[in-house]
């Protein structure tokens, strides 16, 4: 299901307050919209985003549902016309509705009202994918729903149990084996044992992920769990070729963002010692000649870096509190959480890629 497309504002039809970003609800309903602002209706509810498009499917095609706001309770619900929002907000506004657990649906038009100070122009002059092939970038690959809601919740509940290291602007755990900062490695004689119970569920459908060329050769050892406030992300970079072998999974918890691909013609760069990935520089070396590609990962989304993808190609996750999804708007949540999963490498690296790599290099 693709996302809401989003025209300008009109002021004279926005009102009340919020965060930028955020979903407003038109006063003047004769002012009509293909958004239709839905409360008493989302996850935090026990109503998936399937199960909304569903019903409201009936009066026209549904072209996204998405959060109205990090309540779980509110959603947008984005048509292709006007004429099919109107027979939404008639057929359903202040009625009880069976399909929906026999919930009260309120019902406004709405349209979302971005803060240009909080935008970054270089997110919005770009396309974002919201497929893996749309990036023509060989080996990358996106499952949305990975996990369900419920599966979620009982992840984010067990690292909530565990203790957190504090870094400079976000929160880490470890498992398996230990990640250096400081050299962007691990010690594999250093083992931390085995990974953690509650990711067996995630393990076992690994197996299964439809890209893989032999599940059988899936191994993975090593999880990093990062919990990003908003505004944090991550400086363009490759996971150390030397660190880890060809296939990294990262799954996607609690909020979406943007991730942006860059290949440079000149290779990778090789951070000094003691850097951090986790600084606000897009582009350290102020170089121009890359390719660019971007990317979408709702919540609950698995991602997999394999080949040209995981060992050519910088991954990069922009600075923002807020992002341009093409026309949408969207408001990052007050936190997210990724599972990055991978195997730990205990030879030198021999990819194809030998500009790219530290092994090789």
């Amino acid at each position: 299901m693709g996302l809401p497309r989003f025209g300008p504002p009109n002021p004279k039809a926005v009102v009340g307050g919020g965060a930028d970003g955020q979903a407003k609800t038109m006063a003047n309903q004769t002012i009509s919209s293909p958004n239709l602002y839905v409360a008493n209706c989302g996850s935090a509810v026990g109503l998936s985003h399937d199960a909304i498009a569903s019903v409201f499917a009936t009066f026209g095609t549904v072209r996204g549902v998405y959060a109205a706001d990090d309540s779980g309770a509110r959603v947008i619900v984005s048509y292709d016309d006007d004429s099919a929002a109107a027979a939404a907000l008639t057929a359903l506004h202040g009625r009880a509705c069976p399909q929906l657990a026999g919930r009260t649906l309120h019902i406004r038009y709405s349209m979302l009202q971005p803060s240009p100070s909080n935008v970054n122009s270089n997110s919005s002059s770009m396309q974002v994918c919201l497929f893996a092939s749309e990036t023509a970038i060989p080996g990358l690959y996106l499952i949305p729903d990975f996990v369900t809601p419920h599966e979620e919740q009982e992840l984010l509940a067990a690292v909530d149990a565990r203790p957190w290291i504090s870094l400079a602007k976000r929160r880490v755990q470890h498992y398996g084996y230990q990640f250096c900062y400081q050299t962007r490695n691990v010690n594999a004689k250093q083992h931390l044992g085995e990974l953690p119970s509650f990711l067996s569920p995630v393990l076992e459908r690994i197996t299964s992920f439809p890209n893989l060329n032999d599940a059988a050769d899936v191994s993975l050892d090593q999880l990093t769990v990062n919990e990003y406030p908003p505004g944090v992300g991550l400086s363009p970079h490759i996971d150390t070729h030397s660190a880890f072998e060809g296939l990294i999974f990262s799954l996607s918890l609690a909020g979406p963002c943007i991730m942006e691909f860059r290949r440079y013609e000149q290779g990778a760069w090789f951070l000094k010692a003691g850097s951090s990935i986790d600084t606000e520089s897009e582009n350290p070396e102020n170089c121009t000649n890359f390719s660019r590609r971007a990317i979408y990962l709702p919540p609950r989304s698995m991602l997999l870096l394999s080949g040209e993808a995981r060992l050519a190609w910088h991954h990069y996750i922009p600075h923002h509190k807020i992002d341009i999804v093409n026309d949408s708007v969207i408001k990052r949540s007050s936190r997210r959480v990724s599972f990055t999963l991978r195997k730990v490498r205990t030879g030198p690296c021999q990819c194809l890629f030998p500009q790219y790599c530290d092994s090789q290099r």
